[in-house]
């Protein structure tokens, strides 16, 4: 199968990314169809859902109206309007389509937990690290997250969702996302000394357990380290860590770390012979609309992932 045209066919929102990232095209080919983004396919379809209060599902986390018990059976719905932010952003949307909505969101918008303001943050630091990202996008005042998170880094480098409950060790999933979000800030704004620090100290926290080990005993931190699933929602995993570090060393103008070796063969042990990805175990929950394959079909999405990091890895 020639993987490359097969990547190529897809919706624009990939299909940019395989241009610019895998095949080498000039940015005017890769910028005309990033622009299609927001006018056909996935993110034509995300817009089309957005409520005129400037929310997705009438809610900022949740949908308006979710009963919680259903999460047990369920799972996490992802059709609020953080989850639309997200996948708008890592799309490639530009944030013109999305004129006003920051303000609309300032107005109308407020976390489940407290009633907290929008852009204003919540206590969880994924959650942040989405806002973060999704307000520096759209223009939103979101500096006093930037330092929030140089202010909750736990005792060993990283970061924690549940600090707020006493946690003093860090998490794999909150420190990635918390690192994706201080990336989006020091990317768009130079960052400072500080913000920089912090992303270093939380890269470091991953590099020294070689992305996937328990400091303590070596051992995989869990069998979900090296199975693959898009959307990477909050989860983590070496491929979802390995394409951060890929862009992070991109802006640092650093080489990739040697640590990283072995979770880099954890992907490519992944790679099937005839050059993609397979889709893993998602995680359930109410969505838009499906923009991947069933579990256990080949993954553009994934595909794109994987060969990318790979590219970078074996170009060093």
């Amino acid at each position: 199968m020639d993987v490359l045209a097969w990547l190529r066919d897809s919706d624009p929102a990939l299909r940019w990314q395989v241009e610019r990232d895998l095949l080498g095209e000039p940015p005017p080919v890769w910028e005309a169809t990033r622009a299609r983004v927001a006018t056909e396919g996935f993110g034509a379809r995300l817009l089309e859902k957005q409520d005129p209060d400037g929310r997705w599902a009438g809610g900022a986390f949740f949908p308006a109206g979710f009963d919680f018990a259903s999460m047990k059976t369920d799972g996490q719905p992802w059709t609020a309007t953080t989850w639309v932010l997200n996948d708008l952003r890592e799309w490639g949307v530009d944030a013109a389509a999305l004129q006003g909505t920051a303000e609309l969101l300032a107005e109308n918008a407020r976390w489940e937990y407290d009633d907290l303001p929008y852009w204003g943050g919540e206590v969880d630091c994924c959650i942040n690290a989405w806002t973060l990202m999704n307000g520096r996008w759209l223009g939103a005042d979101v500096a006093g997250i930037a330092e929030w998170f140089v202010e909750h880094r736990q005792p060993d480098g990283g970061w924690n969702c549940e600090w707020v409950e006493g946690s003093k060790r860090s998490s794999v999933h909150s420190t990635l996302n918390a690192l994706k979000g201080l990336l989006a800030w020091d990317t768009s704004t130079g960052g400072s000394s500080a913000t920089r620090s912090a992303r270093r100290g939380g890269e470091e926290y991953l590099l020294e357990r070689g992305l996937f080990r328990r400091l303590s005993t070596g051992e995989p931190v869990a069998p979900w380290v090296s199975r693959f699933a898009y959307p990477f929602r909050w989860h983590y995993d070496v491929l979802n860590a390995a394409d951060y570090f890929r862009q992070a060393c991109q802006l640092d103008g650093t080489p990739p770390d040697p640590r990283m070796a072995e979770a880099i063969e954890l992907i490519r042990a992944a790679w099937q012979p005839d050059g993609t990805w397979l889709q893993g175990r998602r995680q359930p929950g109410r969505v838009w609309f499906e923009v991947d394959v069933p579990e256990g079909e080949p993954s553009k999405w994934l595909t794109l992932a994987g060969t990318r990091v790979l590219n970078w890895w074996d170009a060093r």
